[in-house]
């Protein structure tokens, strides 16, 4: 049966990768994100493969920014009541900002990022966990890092966002367990999408140099296990599974053939 899988920073990397893979096993998709276009767009592609479910379309848009509770909220309680019901809520939306040194850091950074990968993960799921309260049911997948399993140098910032959301999942998992909640976090090393892209303001030369020698996970990998844990039997739930490239041993061993 069909269900509703709601994914924010869905306008790339593993957003996106995990729309398709939830679509292309026919399930119905919200995506949000801040670039309605990249919306638009990855909405027609996936209805124009895919086609409709018994009729009724495959996949809903909401654009807004998760650092904006109000927009948040606004945005969830849209929703129309043949999408209302979330059956799966994948909380990806995340970045980092600079790689400086603490004394170094940019307050607009840091904010950006605490605002992002903290409050805007609280902002969305605090939106949507009411429905899975009332049918004693759902998942709520978070997407982490090994930046929040270890601290590396200069990540400073970054690594206490991200140790927050392993913190936060644990927080979940344990206070919605009377509910029947599903509650994982998957949490990535080394992967090439728009994030070091991001990092570095657009210099893709340097963020290219990241993964020189080494070959990083892909989205398509994380999609498939952010697919593979929504597949488990009701009385199944991963927790935490931390993921890397097998040429990466943590957050600072790296071999570079």
């Amino acid at each position: 049966m069909p269900k509703t899988i709601l994914i924010t920073g869905a306008t790339s990397g593993f957003g996106e990768a995990t729309a398709r893979r939830f679509s292309a096993e026919g399930h119905r998709v919200i995506i949000t994100g801040r670039r309605k276009e990249r919306l638009d767009a990855l909405q027609r592609e996936l209805e124009g493969l895919y086609g409709s479910i018994d009729g009724h379309d495959r996949v809903h848009c909401l654009h807004f920014d998760v650092r904006d509770q109000l927009d948040v909220e606004k945005a969830i309680a849209s929703l129309p009541p043949e999408w209302s019901t979330i059956d799966v809520l994948v909380n990806n939306a995340g970045l980092a900002a600079g790689l400086d040194p603490i004394q170094d850091g940019k307050l607009d950074d840091w904010e950006k990022m605490l605002d992002t990968n903290v409050k805007g993960l609280l902002y969305v799921t605090r939106a949507v966990i009411p429905g899975m309260i009332a049918r004693k049911a759902g998942h709520i997948i978070n997407i982490g890092s090994t930046a929040g399993k270890e601290v590396y140098p200069k990540g400073n910032v970054y690594c206490a966002s991200k140790h927050a959301v392993d913190a936060l999942t644990k927080g979940f998992r344990q206070d919605l367990l009377p509910y029947g909640i599903k509650v994982t976090q998957v949490a990535p090393g080394m992967a090439e999408t728009e994030f070091s892209v991001v990092r570095f303001e657009g210099d893709e030369a340097r963020a290219k140099q990241v993964y020189h020698g080494l070959q990083p996970l892909r989205p398509e990998d994380i999609a498939e296990l952010v697919f593979y844990v929504t597949t488990l039997p009701a009385h199944v739930c991963v927790n935490d599974l931390v993921v890397t490239p097998t040429a990466q041993a943590n957050s600072s061993t790296v071999f570079r053939g």
